[in-house]
């Protein structure tokens, strides 16, 4: 069906009043034209028609125009930004009620997701804000408890100073960690830690972050190992700092998880101008309704037995920030009882 326009309705209303005239013209002026009727009949149509055409549709475009007229020109220039709109002449010819309605439409769509979004980060806000309260309140009052007992006259008790001073350490080293993590954070999204891209070997990265954690792993009987024999030749580009902290979070949190007794594998696959690294366990893996999740910050799929493992609660979240400085990706796998599964990918370093 034909859209209706200010052209097409000046034009059938022009036609009805024409009919209507010369109807009129015919029944009151028979007399003068009966030598030749439909002739004068024919003139008058097309002459009524004509006149009537041309002024209703400079009434109605007049009438609808200037009052829509504003409201395109409005949502047009929102659209653009602050360069774009100077200089810019917004144009109104042709059909406009069309234009406007497909930028109602769109202006209506963008500011529907715009407000989801809001309502998102308004969740996500008030979830982060009692998140950082809650980490840092624990430590907070441990150390109350600490110092109250000391200031009254434990200070002086050997049996619970030391003890009690080295437990305000390891809350204050806490509070610390997450401070530190924020920053880190921080300065990932507001991209001012651009990574520093190098030259370096993968697989000889990962035996060094082995060798740091050899002896977490001995505590908890799990075996740090290679899917195959992999040479030193496998070279990525990118930031071999950050790229650190990726595999320490990921085979750390593998320790952490895992079976007593289990292992934590990494491999590594060819993925054209890519290297594909996964870091996999056998540990106690991670249902389903959590795999979404767990890259936010302080999200917890055990949160006593989590904290209890100690760690701010952003490793993960700092890991997918570092990936995706890197313009690559990073995703997780996983089953109750049978383990976990992270994959991630990074540049090939390009031949010299």
């Amino acid at each position: 069906m034909a859209e209706t326009t200010p052209k097409r309705l000046a034009l059938v209303l022009s036609v009805l009043l024409s009919l209507v005239a010369t109807a009129m013209f015919f029944v009151f002026a028979w007399d003068e034209s009966r030598n030749n009727p439909w002739l004068w009949i024919f003139v008058s149509f097309l002459v009524l028609n004509g006149i009537q055409y041309f002024i209703l549709q400079y009434s109605l475009e007049k009438f609808i125009y200037s009052r829509i007229k504003l409201v395109y020109k409005t949502i047009h220039k929102q659209k653009l930004n602050k360069d774009d709109k100077k200089g810019q002449v917004v144009g109104v010819h042709g059909d406009i009620i069309h234009k406007v309605n497909e930028e109602v439409a769109i202006w209506a769509n963008d500011r529907k997701e715009e407000i989801d979004e809001l309502k998102k980060m308004e969740v996500y806000r008030r979830e982060f804000l009692g998140n950082v309260s809650h980490e840092l309140k624990t430590p907070l009052f441990n150390l109350q408890g600490f110092v109250l007992t000391l200031m009254d006259g434990g200070i002086h008790d050997p049996k619970i100073n030391l003890d009690f001073l080295g437990k305000s350490q390891k809350n204050i080293e806490r509070m610390i960690t997450i401070v530190e993590d924020l920053e880190v954070i921080s300065r990932l999204e507001t991209g001012e830690a651009t990574p520093l891209l190098v030259n370096f070997s993968i697989p000889a990265l990962v035996r060094e972050v082995f060798e740091f954690l050899e002896p977490k792993a001995s505590e908890r009987k799990i075996r740090l190992l290679f899917a195959a024999d992999y040479n030193d030749n496998m070279l990525v580009r990118a930031d071999k700092e950050k790229i650190r902290t990726v595999i320490t979070n990921l085979v750390l949190n593998s320790i952490k998880y895992g079976i007593e007794g289990g292992r934590t594998k990494v491999s590594f696959y060819d993925m054209d101008e890519n290297y594909l690294i996964e870091i996999s366990d056998n540990g106690v893996g991670i249902h389903e309704k959590h795999i979404s999740r767990l890259f936010e910050r302080f999200y917890r799929v055990d949160k006593h037995r989590s904290r209890a493992q100690g760690g701010s609660g952003l490793g993960l979240a700092i890991v997918k920030h570092i990936i995706e400085a890197h313009n690559q990706t990073i995703n997780v796998r996983s089953a109750p009882g049978v383990g976990s599964t992270f994959s991630f990918t990074l540049a090939k370093a390009k031949a010299s």
